[in-house]
């Protein structure tokens, strides 16, 4: 199995930051190569000069044994290069086959062929076993599914070699193990795929080989499954692949002592509210979080998490019920008043919701306090504040590169995420909603993120964990809730929970089933 892509010596600086130092990378011809590190080590950047977004500094790139130079992305799309970005590149009024024949419609010069549109979209689709309605509107339709507009969009084009950019940051379990066969079936079609991941356990499930990246230099490309190796691969652990990742032995579990919990400081008494769409969303949902304990709500997405976070912060006005935080009435309190009293928010969109992205590392790490002492006097900003505000976050949360002059919208996602930990845990809050709080990070920023929420419920904060993601919940959380359908319908102490009984719930089971009939 020969190489189809060669880059050598790929150097590439953004002004004193060096983003891609000398990098090589080889690719074999039909395999799903992985490319894993931090964020911010250079794996984006390094995918980005091979779509033809940026241009390198130094170095060569061969694909199918020849040299190229691929001066956009047009020219990648000639090649055979197709790249699916962590954040989608889709026009959401548009219908899936608008947005995949985009540039290249069917029809004339001046009237699109939708109907052709629609029938070469179902065709392609059926061809490569990834099931999308051609005529839905691209607003209306699951991430996981814009995910597969934008893997056909690129397939549409010729892709030959496909780039996935941290295709499962967003995606729930489900659809995690749908993506994972698309990636397998388009192998055996003939494609070769690289997917930018930090994820550890999906490299050992999906990848053939994989290639890690540390602050910018390829420090190791090891076999995974032994597919075109000349003899038996052992390999690599979960550890081992962290190590290289990071450059220290990473603790993979979290550690924590028994929780001492307090008194109530949120409770949560019989809230509903409508969806996005004027339907019921939350049903009587109650809950008590206590003053020093984290408490995880479990869940499938859609199942009403986002809209008890969006009531909780004063995005969302409910349709009854009542919210009190340390027993004083927030239910009809606007956002600035709950953050006050001592809410804090990790939203689980950091683009959307966390961050204004054209300004800098430094303005967003005081939103939220911008308008008050030290930052503001009198209406003028203490600018000098503000940036030695940033440099301590900068410092503590280890966010790269740690400049607090750059935009924010040109961190990666995960340094993205960082900032917006870093800048709601120094609030100090009396409750921390933590929405996905690890989304999109890697393990060494997952481990500190993990330990910071830890010694917050240590010092008597009290955390609400909303994730998707069950190891998460179960390694976190001092109790558990689940939802289904807009309801709180199981709460238990979190010792008392696995990942079946978890599962069955969240899929709208009871847990006497999941527990061989004896109900507790």
């Amino acid at each position: 199995m020969g190489n189809i892509l060669e880059m050598r010596g790929i150097t590439k600086r953004f002004g004193p930051v060096v983003a891609n130092d000398g990098i090589d990378l080889e690719v074999r011809e039909g395999e799903i190569h992985a490319l894993l590190g931090e964020n911010g080590a250079g794996k984006t950047t390094l995918m980005n000069i091979l779509y033809g977004l940026y241009q390198p500094d130094a170095g060569e790139i061969r694909y199918k044994g020849k040299p190229v130079t691929i001066t956009d992305p047009n020219r990648a799309i000639e090649l055979g290069i197709g790249m699916v970005h962590q954040h989608f590149m889709l026009i959401p009024p548009f219908t899936v086959a608008e947005n995949i024949v985009l540039g290249h419609e069917p029809g004339s010069k001046t009237r699109l062929d939708r109907a052709g549109a629609v029938e070469k979209v179902r065709a392609l689709s059926q061809e490569f076993g990834l099931k999308v309605d051609p005529t839905a509107r691209v607003e209306s339709i699951s991430v996981g599914m814009q995910q597969r507009v934008e893997i056909l969009k690129a397939l549409y084009r010729g892709a030959e070699l496909l780039i996935l950019d941290e295709p499962t940051a967003v995606l729930t379990p489900q659809e995690v193990q749908e993506l994972i066969g698309i990636m397998r079936r388009l192998v055996e079609q003939g494609r070769t795929i690289i997917f930018i991941t930090h994820k550890l356990k999906e490299v050992l499930r999906i990848a053939d080989r994989v290639t890690v990246i540390r602050q910018g230099r390829n420090v190791a490309t090891l076999d995974i499954s032994g597919r075109g190796a000349p003899g038996p691969v052992t390999p690599p652990t979960e550890a081992e692949l962290a190590a290289l990742m990071v450059g220290r032995a990473v603790s993979l579990k979290v550690e924590k002592g028994p929780a001492k919990p307090g008194e109530p400081v949120l409770e949560v008494e019989g809230l509903e509210c409508l969806g996005s769409r004027g339907l019921p969303a939350l049903k009587g949902v109650n809950l008590t979080l206590r003053a020093g304990e984290i408490l995880g709500i479990a869940g499938v997405d859609g199942n009403g998490q986002t809209e008890l976070i969006e009531c909780l912060t004063g995005l969302r006005r409910p349709t009854a019920g009542r919210i009190r935080l340390r027993g004083q009435d927030i239910t009809r309190l606007p956002v600035r008043k709950r953050f006050e009293l001592g809410l804090a928010h990790i939203p689980e969109d950091r683009q959307k919701r966390g961050l204004v992205l054209d300004f800098t590392v430094a303005e967003n790490a005081i939103l939220g306090r911008h308008y008050r002492s030290p930052y503001c006097r009198l209406g003028v900003m203490a600018w000098q504040q503000v940036t030695a505000h940033a440099q301590r976050l900068i410092r503590d949360f280890d966010i790269r590169p740690p400049l607090p002059g750059t935009r924010a919208g040109s961190l990666s996602g995960g340094n993205q995420q960082k900032l917006i930990v870093a800048r709601e845990i120094d609030k100090e809050p009396v409750v921390l909603i933590a929405a996905q709080p690890t989304r999109g990070v890697d393990v060494g920023a997952i481990e500190a993120i993990h330990r910071r929420l830890v010694a917050e419920r240590d010092r008597g904060r009290a955390v609400l964990l909303v994730s998707l993601e069950l190891d998460e919940i179960l390694a976190l959380s001092d109790r558990i809730a689940v939802m289904y359908e807009g309801r709180i319908v199981a709460e238990m102490p979190a010792e008392e929970a696995t990942e079946e009984t978890l599962g069955l719930l969240m899929a709208g089971g009871t847990r006497s089933g999941a527990e061989g009939g004896v109900a507790r």
